[in-house]
């Protein structure tokens, strides 16, 4: 190709040259009327020591979990162990639970939009201080809830929690992003 004409300070595309119209031969207009392929996006190789590290916080939580307080597992110290202060416990879920519901209303918010840069438009930047809080006083509040069974040790057993927590998320996603068929060129 020509690389087309000259104008004002760049090139401007020839859509109809006069040589390849007769002989339909016109691969760029060609190219831009043709569907593009949707190509599915690549995964990034993770490194064996991200995939050691996660192994090493889903070990660490699994540990906290099965073995609690060496006489029960958590999930009975949390519904039967009377040392456990129940209104910060309950007020700790509370806040985790909205946590959550932010995070999946916003997932589902970003769904729905087309094009990446208008993701930020519609999610509410002042979501995220709010999150941020609630997540800091939930925090506190089992670390509140739970110190008369595991004292000094609360702090890392439910940070080990959350980091686990963390770890796993990416991997139980709703459903897949559908690619982008119906993109216009204006080129």
């Amino acid at each position: 190709m020509s690389g087309g004409t000259p104008v004002a300070g760049g090139f401007m595309r020839q859509r109809h040259s006069q040589g390849y119209a007769s002989s339909g031969d016109d691969l760029e207009d060609d190219a831009c009327s043709r569907a593009t392929a949707p190509s599915l996006p690549i995964p990034r190789a993770r490194t064996w020591t991200e995939v050691l590290e996660n192994v090493l916080w889903i070990a660490s939580a699994a540990f906290v979990i099965y073995f609690g307080d060496r006489n029960s597992n958590l999930i009975y110290l949390l519904w039967h162990d009377d040392r456990i202060r129940r209104v910060p416990l309950y007020l700790g879920m509370v806040g985790v639970s909205l946590n959550v519901v932010i995070f999946f209303y916003t997932n589902m918010l970003a769904w729905g939009v087309k094009k990446f840069g208008e993701k930020w438009e519609v999610l509410s930047p002042s979501a995220l201080p709010f999150v941020t809080l609630l997540g800091l006083v939930s925090f506190c509040l089992f670390s509140f809830a739970l110190w008369p069974i595991w004292s000094f040790l609360t702090l890392p057993l439910l940070f080990t929690l959350f980091m686990a927590f963390m770890v796993v998320t990416p991997y139980t996603m709703i459903g897949t992003f559908r690619p982008q068929t119906d993109v216009l060129r204006t080129d």
